[in-house]
């Protein structure tokens, strides 16, 4: 082939690479050290839909979901044995941190974002960790995280059990809002039409704990919670947690990566031990 024609040929590639590149953000996720930054083409040889256990305890799958609006995203799960796993809360609203330094700083299997904070990083609810409990809980509506003594991992829907301290000693916990699913059933809610980053913190059926992002400005919670009805989960109970600039996902398991940093710095982690 002549050059000028193997030039053209080298410089056409690049610019489809390219634009390929820029149509949506997705999370960096190594599988056997091989990175996948786009979601494979559909009949090839891919990962979608496909439970990888990196280690006991711990699983990963992506899916490509695509919402009412036509907005599509691949969106990346983890989900945990509680009985193999510690699940925790960091909160440092006077030290925020990126993900990755979450990471670094906790050696964790797995980092996520958690509740609400407010402009002076303080959560805008009750937040547990390790036992130092700080804010108020909701009142009437909205979810939790909690961990209690015997490292017993649930979600609760505070409208329909409200949170209190006299019976529930909890070591661990994270509020926001608003509940997406709660024993198996849809919500109904008011929140934003605006399509955005969404992360969920959910439970399953057989009590095994999942981590839910969509990193792309693809799905407003409405088309989220839809989605997560219709999908194979058989999710029990699920959270919306503080999405936009704060939704991000660290995993680092069995030689396999997910490494989708939050923009915000945050004050409030989950961890997974």
């Amino acid at each position: 082939m002549p050059a000028k024609h193997t030039l053209k040929l080298t410089l056409l590639i690049a610019l489809l690479v390219c634009s390929l590149l820029a149509c949506d953000v997705v999370p960096s996720i190594t599988f056997k050290g091989t990175p996948i930054t786009a979601p494979p083409k559909a009949g090839g040889s891919d990962t979608l839909n496909t439970w990888t256990q990196t280690q006991p305890g711990v699983e990963l799958r992506r899916e490509h979901w695509k919402g009412a609006s036509g907005n599509e995203d691949t969106v990346t799960i983890t989900r945990f044995d509680t009985h193999k796993v510690h699940v925790s809360i960091g909160y440092q609203p006077d030290k925020p941190l990126q993900l990755k330094d979450w990471m670094q700083q906790t050696h964790a299997i797995a980092v996520m974002n958690g509740g609400y904070f407010d402009q002076h990083n303080q959560a805008t609810a009750l937040l547990i960790s390790n036992g130092q409990a700080n804010g108020t809980s909701y009142q009437g509506c909205c979810g939790m995280l909690a961990v209690d003594a015997q490292n017993n991992v649930s979600i609760q829907s505070l409208s329909n059990q409200p949170y209190d301290p006299g019976t529930e000693q909890l070591q661990q916990a994270t509020q926001s809002r608003p509940m997406l699913i709660v024993d198996g059933k849809r919500t109904q809610f008011q929140e934003t039409a605006a399509a955005s980053p969404r992360s969920v913190v959910a439970m399953d059926n057989q009590g095994r704990l999942l981590f839910i992002v969509s990193p792309a400005q693809a799905f407003s919670v409405d088309e989220l919670a839809d989605l997560l009805v219709q999908s194979d989960l058989s999710l029990k109970m699920a959270l919306n947690l503080d999405g936009g600039t704060s939704t991000g996902l660290y995993l680092h398991s069995g030689g396999q990566q997910v490494s989708l940093d939050s923009v915000t710095a945050l004050p409030i982690v989950i961890i997974v031990k």
